[in-house]
């Protein structure tokens, strides 16, 4: 035991416990700082050296069709740009989920991209318990293409304008047929809307795919279709079928002289085909903007723009991966609205 008493601790005075803590908070901003430094400068390096090796790009279609066409284009552009190979993998079935759902569920690093169409979005509205969310398990990059319907009719039919063939379906409820690519595809869910927004009658015939729809027509099994713009071309130009209108809120390019839909006294209608680019959400946003910037330097070449509508589509305007996914939201909601309201089947 010591001999001394031990002295008694002065309580600090106020100026002093101010500085104290003062001190202590600077310490503190000091450490986390230096806790984030690498961090951000770890970032800002992977997003540099991406892509360090070859990217795959999945493909929710056959080899061949329009859609992996269109794809391949672009995937060529964007590996020069990149300086890296960008792989197509096709991965078709099931109107498409087959191929989203792979993409949704990869690793999100920017090795995987998903060429997503408007079947991303159409094909989990008519499943109870869809595998993906095409809203929340992806990250919107660019949009890079859309292209509109045409409405075709068999030239037997003697409506020469939208609002005649509406017309002739109110004075035949129920005996006029459209014929489309099968249950569930963007031509039958245009089908569906039109009817909806024009209050007629009409047949829904599924076929398996859009040329066996289109034959339909042209041989007057059925009335009317809504066909991609460049499957239909030269059969308009043969006199096989008519064209009536384009789905596109304006009138297309693709097709000169074919008025919208919406002019027929339905405000608002539009459907319209669209491909963009969209990866695993936690993909990196560096990644994400970097990809962006590379797509959209690549959609302004003259010869990827010329070789894009040669294959029946229109070059997206230059859009940001906010804006894309806005979109995305929107027609995600629009489909499931109409769905619910008309109680639509896939099968």
């Amino acid at each position: 035991m010591s001999r001394f008493p031990r002295p008694r601790s002065r309580a600090p005075l106020p100026q002093e416990r101010k500085e104290a803590w003062t001190i202590r908070f600077k310490a503190c901003v000091c450490a986390a700082l230096l806790l984030a430094a690498p961090a951000a400068v770890c970032g800002d390096a992977a997003a540099q050296a991406y892509p360090a090796r070859p990217i795959r790009m999945i493909v929710a279609f056959p080899a061949g069709g329009p859609t992996d066409l269109q794809a391949r284009v672009v995937a060529k552009k964007l590996g020069e740009a990149l300086g890296q190979q960008v792989v197509v993998d096709n991965r078709g079935g099931a109107g498409g989920m087959i191929g989203a759902d792979l993409a949704a569920k990869a690793a999100p690093d920017g090795y995987t991209l998903f060429f997503g169409t408007i079947s991303m979005v159409l094909a989990p509205t008519f499943t109870a318990k869809p595998s993906y969310d095409p809203v929340k398990d992806f990250a919107a990059i660019t949009m890079v293409s859309t292209a509109p319907f045409l409405v075709l009719v068999h030239p037997s039919i003697p409506a020469r304008s939208m609002k005649e063939f509406i017309a002739l379906a109110k004075a035949r409820p129920g005996q006029l047929a459209f014929s489309t690519s099968g249950n569930g595809t963007p031509p039958h869910l245009a089908g569906e809307l039109f009817k909806t927004m024009a209050g007629i009658d009409i047949v829904h015939v599924p076929f398996r795919e859009a040329n066996s729809a289109l034959n339909s027509v042209i041989q007057g099994a059925t009335q009317m279709s809504f066909v991609i713009a460049s499957i239909a071309s030269a059969q308009m130009s043969g006199g096989t079928v008519r064209g009536l209108a384009v789905t596109s809120k304006q009138a297309s390019a693709l097709v000169p002289g074919i008025p919208p839909v919406a002019q027929a006294g339905l405000p608002g209608f539009e459907v319209i085909g669209w491909n963009g680019f969209v990866a695993p959400k936690a993909t990196p946003q560096p990644v994400i903007a970097k990809l962006s910037e590379a797509l959209i330097a690549g959609l302004g070449d003259a010869e990827l723009r010329k070789r894009v509508t040669t294959a029946g589509y229109e070059p997206a305007e230059k859009n940001s991966p906010g804006q894309f996914a806005a979109f995305i939201a929107a027609d995600t909601s629009k489909w499931l609205d109409l769905v619910a309201k008309t109680n639509m089947k896939a099968n």
